[in-house]
């Protein structure tokens, strides 16, 4: 059966009609009569009196309506997906799809990050001057420098600059920067950059410059991993040669084949030597460049530096034309690397003096 809603019916008046079949439930004839004086069916009417005791009992229930908590706020859900989740730009597009959120294009969220990036502070502000150690370095996008510095301790970023370029003059204002922002430099870690150096000097003139050690010895690991990709190519052309010669059939060919198996023999024999002796030495070398021995003892500048020229001479030995060359630059700097050395060992004297004498 077809039903058309009548436009006449107000709600007022369907509220009324509502309040005075209410009233009379029970009272013989009363039904009748409220429909045929509204002209509707008396269906209608108990319908409207079924919905009205619904809204009733749902309206004076001890029971709160279910009520489904609001989504989260747009702008710190793609800052946590893009920064703690570490997502991707396309994932997070995606995510917010899935979750119905708009906008959620590549290119909005892109623009968005962009705008969020360029209302940040370049350079960290203390409220007092605070002593740092800097950790300071050059990284690039699209061939344009950034460059970074961090504190040490908490490795918090104090300054991140897009720049022009990486001469001394950038650098000095740079760290200039850092000094009107409260920060106060007693030394600087960072690799051998002629403009990050000479800068970091022009700024701060009597603070303390070390080169990291991951600059110095980088080389040297570098080479390691080479040497370690030689032995492993060395030992395939090996067993490739074992191979073969086992498939050899005739005695000529044996010969040849033996021969070669040799000379591989020979070759990955050199290679596997050569990587086991590099390997060794650097991890012997890592060790000695820790502040206190394995005992707890805090090692002397004088002791470090014979065990790191021995090092470096056994290392100097292995039969291998590119290791010299690298060495040379180690040596020259050998000074550099004993900084830290000197300054433990101040550190100690110093405490030594302030600890009471027992007579």
């Amino acid at each position: 059966m077809k039903f058309i809603r009548r436009q006449d019916l107000t709600p007022h008046t369907r509220i009324e009609m509502v309040r005075r079949a209410w009233l009379y439930q029970g009272i013989y004839g009363k039904m009748t009569h409220i429909a045929q004086e509204y002209h509707i069916s008396r269906t209608f009417l108990y319908q409207l009196i079924w919905a009205a005791n619904l809204q009733l009992e749902t309206l004076f229930s001890a029971q709160k309506p279910c009520v489904e908590p609001p989504p989260p706020l747009w702008d710190p859900f793609i800052l946590l997906l893009r920064l703690e989740g570490k997502c991707s730009i396309p994932s997070l597009s995606s995510i917010l799809k899935y979750f119905q959120y708009q906008p959620n294009s590549v290119g909005y969220l892109s623009e968005c990050f962009q705008h969020y990036g360029a209302a940040l502070p370049s350079t960290l502000a203390m409220a007092e001057r605070t002593v740092v150690f800097y950790l300071s370095d050059e990284i690039f996008a699209r061939h344009q420098p950034i460059l970074v510095t961090i504190e040490a301790q908490s490795t918090a970023i104090l300054k991140i600059q897009l720049a022009s370029d990486r001469s001394a003059e950038t650098w000095k204002a740079h760290v200039d920067d850092l000094g009107a922002h409260r920060f106060h430099s007693i030394g600087m870690v960072s690799d051998r950059g002629l403009g990050l150096v000479a800068g970091y000097h022009a700024a701060c003139q009597d603070a303390r410059w070390v080169c990291d050690r991951f600059h110095e010895f980088q080389d040297l690991f570098d080479r390691r991993r080479q040497l370690e990709r030689k032995a492993y190519a060395a030992i395939a052309k090996e067993d490739e040669a074992a191979h073969t010669f086992h498939n050899a059939k005739s005695e000529a060919n044996l010969h040849k084949r033996l021969q070669h198996y040799e000379r591989a023999h020979h070759a990955c024999e050199h290679a596997m030597a050569r990587y086991d002796q590099l390997d060794l030495l650097l991890h012997l070398l890592r060790d000695a460049l820790h502040l206190c021995s394995p005992f707890g003892r805090l090692r002397t500048v004088a002791g470090v530096r014979a065990e790191l020229t021995l090092l470096l001479s056994l290392i100097a030995e292995i039969d291998d034309a590119v290791l010299p060359k690298l060495l040379h630059t180690l040596r020259a700097h050998l000074d550099d690397i004993l900084v830290p050395f000197e300054q433990a060992e101040s550190l100690q004297s110093a405490l030594l003096d302030l600890i009471p004498q027992q007579i």
